[in-house]
This record gives C-alpha cells, structure tokens and sequence, in this order.
C-alpha cells in the first residue's frame, strides 16, 4: 500500500508547478520520478467517466488537505508545541520545507520499506531537514507507541499528530485503536490533523476501482458525527469541508464533483 504514497507525491509535484500554487513540495517531483509515475499519469479509458472523476476527485483532495495540515501544523507550532508525529509518513516532506522553530522534534512513523525508499531518494537530492527528524520503522498494527518513546517522543509533552491519507485505508476496529494509542500518548494541550473518507465515497469509487489500486484498498468512512465521536475519545475537534476549504483558500470546486462525491473530510482537533 505505501507505494500509494507514491502517487500522493505525484499529485504534489503539479501542485508545486502551478503559478498559484497552495503550498511548495520541492521534493515531490524526485520522490515520484524515483517511484516511475513522473508526474503525469495515463488517461482513463474514453467513456470511462466514473474513473475520470475519481482520479480529479482525489487529486483535488490531496492538494486542500496538505494546505490544510500545512496550516494546522503551523498553528501548532507557533503555539508553543515542538513534537510532531506523522502516522503512515510516507513521502511526506514537511521536515525539509516547512520552516520549523527551533527545539522542534519530527518523528516519522512507517514501515521499513518506503523509509528506505524515502531515504535513497533523499541522500541523492541532498535534502537537509529544517527540524529534528527521527525516523521510526514500525507498522501501525503493532507496538508502534512503544517503538516511539523508545525513539525519544514524550508522551508528557504535548504532541501535533497528523493521520494524512491513512484512516480509510483502515478497518473501524484498527481506526479506534489508533485513536486511542494516540490519545494515550497525548498530553493535555496536543493537537492532531486527520482526513477522513467521505460518507458513501467507497460504494461510489472504491467498489469500482481497479483491483490493486489505491480506491479499491479503501474500507472505512467516517462516522455520521466525527466531532462527537472524537469528543468520546478526549478531543475538542473541528471538521472541514474540502468545498469550505478550497473557497477560502481561492480554489473553488467549481469544475470537480459535488461535494458528495470528493474523497475527503478534514478534522483538526485539541486534547482536553
């Protein structure tokens, strides 16, 4: 599934090249290329008109919600915190062009493979991060919190944690068990960014999707109430639109899908 994160970088790197572009991921275009997407893709099939709005659904999502925790991890940042966790990091690059107070700790929690992945590509670019960067090798299923104090995080400090691109790929009962690993290891004050899968985007997407493909992995939407379900958990939570969000950052959805049918669903939140 990591090689997913592939693509979210492909997605970055047009983004990057745009004149009015939402946010600069210089890194982008070297972690797609590397993975052999380039950044371009093949179009779909002619008459394959659920695939074409699938594909402009998701990118469009990828581009509002990486602005999206951009900001939110600068807000958190420019609070006082200076512990982030990045769960399911991937191809992330916020360590290297984000720009970071200093005393801040990033810890990147993903499985081996695309860290060393990350990593080649990296020491070919001669990227330098602008933080503490602490790479974490553990899969998410397992003792992961316990892999990450062992990586030097505090749990007695607060913590900015972001889930990009990860709970739909996850069945309910992993999605409330990483919630509450995560509000285990958060001290009062923490802060965290998730994005969620829309109601109903996997019966109009995901059953759809090419077998292997990134859709055809999709398996949880979010709750009818995700600011009440994350209340259950500990968290005073905010939730987002990509229509609300892509207005107020000037890129109004006028020639993507309903809001119904975009992938997405943006949550910031605070650990009481």
């Amino acid at each position: 599934m990591w090689a997913t994160a592939v693509g979210v970088a492909r997605v970055r790197a047009r983004e990057t090249e745009r004149e009015n572009a939402l946010f600069r991921d210089p890194l982008a275009r070297a972690f797609a290329t590397a993975g052999g997407l380039g950044t371009s893709s093949p179009p779909p099939q002619p008459g394959d008109e659920v695939e074409r709005r699938r594909r402009l659904g998701v990118a469009t999502s990828i581009v509002i919600r990486t602005k999206f925790l951009d900001d939110l991890l600068r807000q958190a940042a420019a609070s006082g915190i200076r512990q982030v966790v990045l769960l399911g990091a991937g191809m992330d690059s916020r360590a290297f062009r984000l720009d970071w107070p200093e005393g801040t700790r990033l810890f990147e929690v993903d499985t081996a493979e695309p860290l060393e992945f990350k990593a080649s590509v990296l020491r070919r670019e001669r990227a330098e991060a602008r933080c503490e960067r602490i790479t974490v090798a553990v899969d998410l299923r397992e003792d992961w919190p316990g892999a990450l104090i062992a990586a030097g995080h505090d749990p007695a400090a607060p913590t900015v944690w972001i889930a990009e691109g990860l709970l739909i790929y996850l069945s309910e009962d992993a999605v409330e068990l990483l919630l509450a690993r995560i509000s285990a290891q958060s001290a009062p004050g923490s802060r965290m960014g998730l994005t969620l899968g829309s109601r109903g985007v996997i019966e109009r997407f995901g059953t759809r999707a090419e077998p292997g493909s990134a859709a055809s992995m999709w398996v949880w939407e979010m709750p009818d109430d995700p600011v009440a379900w994350l209340a259950g958990h500990g968290w005073e939570a905010s939730s987002h639109t990509l229509r609300e969000r892509a207005a107020a950052y000037g890129r109004p959805l006028t020639t993507t899908p309903q809001p119904e049918e975009q992938p997405g669903g943006l949550i910031s939140a605070v650990r009481r």
